[in-house]
This record gives C-alpha cells, structure tokens and sequence, in this order.
C-alpha cells in the first residue's frame, strides 16, 4: 500500500505550488466519491502549505503582523468525481487564486478564490510586506487554468 503525502512532498513547478493529497475514507461520501465540502479543505491545505514552502506561516503573520486570510468570494467547479483512495495534486495559490485539484492529470476540481487580509476585530489589512515579497519572487506565467495546476494573480501589487 502507497504511504499517504507528506508535507515534504509539495513542490513548485513554474512557479506552482503543488501538493499531493491521499483521498481517505473518511473524505468521501457513502459512494466513495470525495464529499464536495473536502475540496475546500484539500485547497486550504495547499494555501497553507505554500506558505510554509515560502518560509510564513498563519501564526507568524498573526503574531507579527496582526493579519488573518478570510474568504470572501468562492467560486467552485466540480469537474469529475475524485474516488477513495485517489492520489490527488492541489495546485497552490495567492489572494486571488485560482486552484484545481487534479488526478493523473485530469481536472477534477476547479476554484477561484478571493482571500482578505484582516485584522483580529475583522478589519481589513494591508497584505503584510514579508508575504509581498515572498510571492514576487515566484516565477509567474500566463496558462489557461485547464492548462496549469494553478494561476498566480496577486492582489494588493
């Protein structure tokens, strides 16, 4: 039996964020299919993990900063069902990001999303510099989302 992805297993490639995921049991539905809602913790996952890859974190920002990322727009594509025990790669992102969710190079999932920065009270934020900087530096190309695990428009440039 495959071991499940770990962490150190996420990967840039052109300047995307990817990160394989193992579907568990426990992520699908009575049919064996991925429950629709796990799609939006496979892409936090890849948000997060992103993050990490480029040296922040949630708490750091929290702590340093006094920013949080809130969604505040989603919008979601279901493609084709990802079934139990799939090995699934999550294409990272931004503030606005595009993510898919894909196995054996077919789409399964699509995600366009709107993050905030605000602060403890919910109050808008400034995207902190650290994490300006950190994505500047990502190589940025311009490929369809069917294309390309994900696309990269940052907002707050």
């Amino acid at each position: 039996m495959a071991e499940p992805a770990t962490q150190a297993e996420d990967r840039l490639v052109d300047g995307t964020h990817v990160l394989p995921i193992r579907v568990y049991y426990e992520d699908t539905d009575a049919s064996g299919v991925v429950y629709h809602a796990n799609y939006l913790k496979f892409i936090e996952r890849g948000r997060t993990d992103l993050l990490r890859r480029l040296g922040l974190t949630h708490r750091a920002l929290a702590d340093s900063d006094g920013v949080y990322f809130t969604l505040s727009r989603c919008e979601l594509d279901y493609l084709a069902p990802g079934r139990l025990d799939d090995r699934l790669e999550v294409g990272g992102g931004t503030l606005e990001t595009r993510q898919v969710v894909r196995r054996d190079g077919i789409d399964l999932f699509r995600g366009k999303l709107r993050l905030a920065c605000v602060d403890g009270e919910g109050r808008p934020r400034r995207l902190p510099a650290a994490v300006r900087s950190a994505l500047a530096d990502l190589p940025r190309q311009d490929i369809p989302a069917q294309q390309s695990p994900s696309t990269f428009a940052e907002a707050n440039r």
